[in-house]
């Protein structure tokens, strides 16, 4: 480095301009520093004293101790005086950013106030110890320039007097700077760090953004349309982003990508401003995607922890077309409560209920007995994530995972502690007797959090000796191929960290269906339906509106074989999993039953052609009628018999036209 030591030999002046600040060196392409343009007013002139004292504090809450025989730097304890509370969304993530940053760097920091001589300091108390450490990160940051004032700020005089002193010292600690960068032979601070934290920093500087659609307030046709008159292209891919444009999620259908540097323009539109877009990150929407697929029409899930409202908002949107039910767990004070019912209001979700109780101190009572499905996002490492204070400020985590991230790992005892408490909350999910299948999901890189808890818990039997056993399956989402569900990893999905994606693993745990339980005809279609296997067809229509089709019947064009053959084939693959053996014997019932269904699929989505002669329908009287909710197993069984016990007339010399007609099912009786 021989730039750096012909620097030592100029005055201390020159060394202070020659040392660069870490924002500039972390982030040097400019379209990364204008994707920070959020914070980038107050990094330029520096903070309000409110967000110094805010991030101090947190600061003083997740710093890293060393061993009482090393310890140089003390830190005061409790939290600073004069705490100011948080003003908005952007105050909080200024703090944190500023305090993270400070925690990546503080050994650095500590050896630059050890080595310019200005610790101890003797006007300053312990207790101020950690304000000096932020503000010294945001000095050297701004190059060691003053702080220009900003206007209506509020001062603080802990701040203040901060402030004076490192200033007062700022050529001795510009010259403890570059001594240090020399010692460690690196062109940037940034290289002192471990490589795990530089390739986190670099992904974070390229994470697209993920939103999701209300379409409670708007349909993703509107969306196309209103970011079309917006200036916006939709492309085909991330690979393709350029200016405003945007594309497509790839696993779920209701998910848009756009480039990190348009947040702030995002932010301004209408859609974001009226809950019609939500930025969140997509492990939560693959999670919700994955538990709504297993969900019946009359199924209530439960979510074991209030995370983000967004991950429960967005369950309500999905699940908005059933009767089903939202239950979420942890909802402990009146404030808190009003306060997501409001947003819940806002965005037109009806469906859910909130709880008091933490999930690992409730039972099933009777107005859990309908909820059927789990979904569990357990506390975990985070590792996996690519911006922690996203994370954490979105998800509502403990900020002393912040800890553990700004090192690039987790302590072995730490992440001992996490999956002990993760198994415990999966072994809980277990117990629910009602509930058949379960979604487990984590932001963590780690197998002791993700195949080794699941493993475990399948394991230990916690669903009891007289319960149905659960199995692991593959999740199911709308747009996911089955390529991309690893067999070797026993059906879990799983997203590693990259520059377009933050880590999500997902598990899928299934009771087997208990033999003495009838399966609703209802709830099997419904499920079809919600995989896309019907494709379109609406199970709910009233019984009038099935008169009225049959007095109008049409004649629709035919698909090609190949497309008819593929529906056949999925609803054939659907009913054989999902119906259990036994209620339908003969192949041939379940062959009909698709075969039905895949009709009425073709002649729902094809146009359509009048016929020159009406053809009436035929009679629904060798059909049985349905119970209130389901066919027994006897009466299944006899409706298909009736079927094959017709005889098939015998061919003649004459050939007769056949015409297609439509074929109604039997309307639902409620």
């Amino acid at each position: 480095m021989p730039v750096l030591r012909s620097s030592l030999g100029h005055s201390n002046v020159n060394i202070a301009s020659d040392t660069s600040s870490l924002h500039e060196m972390n982030f040097s392409n400019g379209e990364v520093i204008s994707e920070k343009s959020s914070t980038s007013l107050f990094e330029k002139n520096g903070y309000q004293d409110s967000v110094y004292l805010n991030a101090a504090n947190i600061f003083q809450g997740i710093h890293n101790e060393k061993p009482q025989d090393k310890i140089l730097v003390k830190y005061g304890h409790g939290p600073l005086p004069s705490l100011p509370d948080f003003k908005d969304e952007q105050f909080q993530r200024l703090s944190y950013e500023l305090a993270f940053s400070a925690l990546k760097y503080q050994d650095v920091l500590e050896t630059i106030l050890l080595d310019s001589g200005i610790y101890p300091m003797q006007s300053i108390s312990d207790q101020l110890t950690s304000l000096v450490v932020v503000m010294l990160y945001d000095l050297q940051d701004r190059k060691f320039e003053a702080r220009e004032n900003i206007d209506d700020e509020e001062q603080i005089a802990e701040v203040q007097e901060v402030e004076r002193y490192l200033c007062s010292f700022k050529t001795k600690l510009a010259a403890a700077l570059a001594r240090c960068r020399i010692k460690h032979d690196a062109l940037s601070l940034e290289h002192i760090l471990p490589e795990t934290i530089r390739k986190q920093e670099q992904r974070a500087s390229t994470l697209p953004l993920y939103v999701w659609v209300n379409s409670l307030k708007i349909s993703l046709e509107d969306v196309h349309s209103t970011l079309h008159k917006e200036g916006f292209t939709r492309v085909e891919s991330v690979s393709s982003f350029g200016g405003y444009s945007y594309c497509l999620d790839k696993h779920c259908e209701d998910v848009l990508i756009f480039p990190s540097t348009l947040k702030e323009k995002l932010l301004t539109l209408e859609l974001f401003s009226d809950y019609k877009l939500l930025l969140q990150d997509k492990s939560r929407s693959l999670a919700v995607h994955s538990a709504k697929a297993l969900l019946n029409m009359d199924d209530d899930i439960l979510i074991a922890h209030m995370g983000s409202w967004l991950t429960v908002a967005h369950m309500s949107v999905l699940t908005n077309q059933m009767t089903s039910k939202v239950f979420v767990c942890g909802v402990k004070s009146l404030a808190k409560e009003a306060e997501l019912r409001d947003l819940f209001a806002q965005m037109e979700c009806k469906n859910i209920v909130l709880l008091r109780e933490d999930f690992a101190n409730i039972e099933p009572t009777d107005k859990l007995q309908k909820v059927k499905v789990i979904l569990l996002l357990p506390r975990c490492s985070g590792l996996g994530v690519s911006n922690p204070i996203e994370f954490i400020l979105k998800e509502h985590e403990d900020a002393e995972l912040l800890r553990d991230l700004s090192q690039g790992s987790v302590a072995e005892d730490k992440l001992n502690s996490l999956a002990q408490q993760q198994l415990q909350e999966l072994s809980h999910a277990m117990q629910f007797s009602r509930v058949q299948a379960i979604v487990y999901c984590t932001c963590s890189v780690y197998p002791e959090e993700n195949e080794v808890v699941v493993n475990k818990a399948l394991a230990s039997g916690a669903e009891g000796p007289k319960a149905q056993p659960y199995k692991l399956c593959p999740p199911v989402l709308p747009l996911c191929c089955k390529s991309e569900i690893s067999l070797s990893a026993a059906n879990f999905f799983r997203l590693e960290p990259s520059d377009i994606s933050n880590s999500c693993f997902i598990a899928v745990l299934s009771r087997e269906r208990d033999p003495s339980e009838t399966v609703s005809v209802k709830d099997v279609l419904a499920r079809a339906a919600a995989k896309g296997l019907l494709e379109g067809i609406d199970l709910a229509k009233p019984a009038k509106r099935e008169e009225k089709k049959k007095k109008k019947p049409k004649v629709t064009q035919p698909k090609t074989p190949t497309k008819e053959a593929v529906i056949k084939s999925k609803i054939q693959e659907f009913l054989d999993r999902e119906m259990k053996p036994g209620m339908i014997e003969s192949d041939t019932s379940v062959s009909n039953l698709a075969s039905s269904a895949s009709q009425k699929s073709v002649n729902q989505t094809n146009s359509s052609v009048p016929l020159k002669k009406t053809v009436q329908p035929p009679s629904n009287s060798s059909l049985p009628m349905m119970s209130k909710n389901s066919l027994t197993a006897a009466s299944m069984q006899k409706m298909f018999e009736k079927h094959r016990n017709i005889r098939k007339p015998k061919l003649d010399d004459s050939v007769m036209v056949l015409k297609p007609v439509e074929i109604v099912l039997p309307p639902i009786v409620k």
